[in-house]
């Protein structure tokens, strides 16, 4: 290669390399399964909003736990409030950064296209569950406490218990519904609406029903705290109202 050749190519390498340093950096996620299609559906308006893109994880709260006592970078989280507090009081998550962005109720899920069962009340609820083949719901869920506990006040706990499939996370356990495996799901309406497969009946009797608050908050060690402050502010605006609505969730 002659010199002249050489200091063009040079120079073409230079303004791509300057070019791709001027690219904003991703602000990495964790977020639950219950936002999970609440976030899908906002990400190009929130990665808009904020001029940055997004690499969003999810998985279970308690998963996502794991994921950040292991040490693993993120700037956002969006978990339990429980979770979230819990984080704060453990210095991984910016004290002053906790803000509601959702809060979905407990429902039941059957194979789309099956006859639906009743469940409107505790008696009908009781009945279903006691003729269901199997059911299924996340081991490590955040719904998982108020259905173990609906389960005790029915007194059917053990009878349940015998066809009950625990899985890892709702999306596993509504996909053994989608395959046959189990008649039904409990879990948040907000994680059984988006599943291919899988149909939401209803919620639980009201005398059963319990809300999971997601909140988000700040990593300790993020990035760019600025920009991860912005895409709660995005979170918690009016704009993403009606697909909270649509996602079958509501502010907290």
């Amino acid at each position: 290669m002659n010199r002249r050749a050489f200091t063009t190519a040079a120079g073409v390498l230079l303004l791509f390399g300057h070019a791709a340093g001027q690219q904003p950096a991703e602000v990495r996620v964790l977020a639950s399964n219950g936002v999970k299609a609440v976030i899908e559906e906002l990400v190009p308006r929130g990665e808009r909003a904020i001029g940055h893109p997004l690499s969003v994880t999810f998985n279970s709260s308690q998963a996502l736990k794991q994921i950040i006592d292991k040490g693993e970078a993120f700037d956002v989280a969006i978990m339990t409030t429980e979770m979230i507090d819990g984080l704060i009081k453990e210095g991984k998550i910016v004290t002053g950064t906790r803000a509601g962005v959702a809060r979905s109720g407990i429902g039941v899920g059957i194979r789309s296209g099956a006859p639906k069962p009743a469940i409107k009340t505790a008696e009908s609820i009781k009945r279903t569950l006691l003729d269901a083949r199997a059911i299924t719901y996340a081991e490590d869920g955040a719904s998982r406490v108020h259905i173990v506990e609906m389960l005790g006040r029915l007194g059917i706990a053990e009878q349940v218990g015998h066809k009950t499939i625990l899985e890892q996370g709702s999306v596993r356990s509504a996909g053994r519904v989608a395959a046959g495996d189990a008649d039904l799901i409990m879990t948040l309406i907000s994680e059984i609406l988006p599943i291919k497969g899988v149909e939401l009946v209803g919620p639980l009797p009201s005398e059963f029903q319990s809300y999971v608050t997601l909140a988000a908050g700040v990593g300790a060690k993020a990035r760019d705290p600025e920009t991860a402050r912005a895409l709660i502010r995005f979170l918690t605006s009016p704009e993403v109202v009606p697909t909270l609505k649509a996602k079958g969730m509501e502010r907290p």
